[in-house]
């Protein structure tokens, strides 16, 4: 087996189905189910079974996916090294970002850093701080931007701290607050728990929920056009919004802060791509 064999066994494995699996990897679906056939005579066992939803890894596949995953994660990782040995900082910078971050700050850190280090490429994975979590357990990734706070036994540096707030159409007084319609968002649990620690701290009443919305953009959409409050960080607001804000506290009048950090293994420091970016993160961002 080589890097194609590799890379055809884990894209079927994540997809669980071979139309889709030969899309993703620019193939026709006879050329791939030729491949896997080649794959299993190799080693003269059945890798997968159909099922009404799509397909089913065999004990002997799900062999063969784990070490496809690991040949793939020993060649990247020998790439890396021997780009390293170079003097120039060069090649490819895996990153795993949370969404928020990735959509309101990423775009120019990236711009202005390949600018300085033209030479650069990158691997970006966006998505909740749970999901890039399980990127940097698995050294998918390089480098790994997280909000909230999670358990992490690398390097781990903090890059900002942002406030919560109240965000309405008009001016609301806050101890009103209950009687108010509120929409709510799907996000990770971080933030889910930080608004619900300030609301526990605050009214010994619930929220009137009338709106569930899967992202924060459809929300702050809905509270523009005066169909309730939300309750957003920072780094989601923009002055042309022209929305009325009120910054969180506790009763203590504690600020209600979210944090971001900047998270890694400390053996990726052997390579300078990882430490030139460390570096213009921490001096650009704090």
């Amino acid at each position: 087996m080589d890097k194609k064999e590799w890379l055809i066994i884990k894209t079927l494995y994540e997809e669980k189905n071979i139309t889709r699996a030969a899309e993703r990897l620019y193939v026709s679906q006879p050329a791939l189910s030729y491949r896997l056939k080649n794959i299993e005579d190799e080693f003269g066992v059945s890798l997968f079974f159909k099922t009404k939803k799509g397909i089913e890894f065999t004990s002997e596949g799900e062999y063969l996916v784990k070490y496809a995953e690991e040949m793939l994660r020993q060649l990247q990782q020998t790439k890396d090294y021997m780009f390293n040995m170079k003097e120039e900082v060069i090649g490819t910078l895996r990153l795993g970002v949370s969404s928020n971050f990735a959509q309101y700050k990423l775009p120019k850190i990236l711009k202005k850093f390949s600018t300085e280090f033209p030479n650069i490429q990158f691997n970006v994975n966006t998505g909740w701080s749970t999901e890039i979590m399980n990127l940097l357990d698995s050294s998918k990734v390089h480098l790994g931007i997280l909000r909230g706070n999670y358990q992490w036994n690398g390097e781990k540096s903090l890059l900002t701290k942002e406030r919560l707030y109240l965000i309405s159409k008009k001016k609301i007084n806050v101890d009103e607050l209950p009687n108010l319609p509120f929409i709510n968002y799907n996000t990770d649990t971080s933030l889910k728990n930080l608004i619900n620690n300030w609301w526990h701290d605050k009214f010994s009443e619930p929220p009137r929920v009338t709106m569930e919305i899967d992202r924060q953009e459809t929300c702050k959409e809905m509270v523009k056009n005066d169909l309730g409050f939300a309750i957003l960080p920072e780094i989601c607001l923009q002055p042309t919004d022209n929305l009325y804000t009120v910054g969180l506290s506790y009763k203590n009048g504690d600020p209600v802060l979210r944090n971001t950090w900047l998270m890694y293994d400390p053996s990726s420091l052997n390579l300078s791509i990882v430490k030139a970016f460390i570096s213009f993160l921490n001096s650009n961002e704090k």
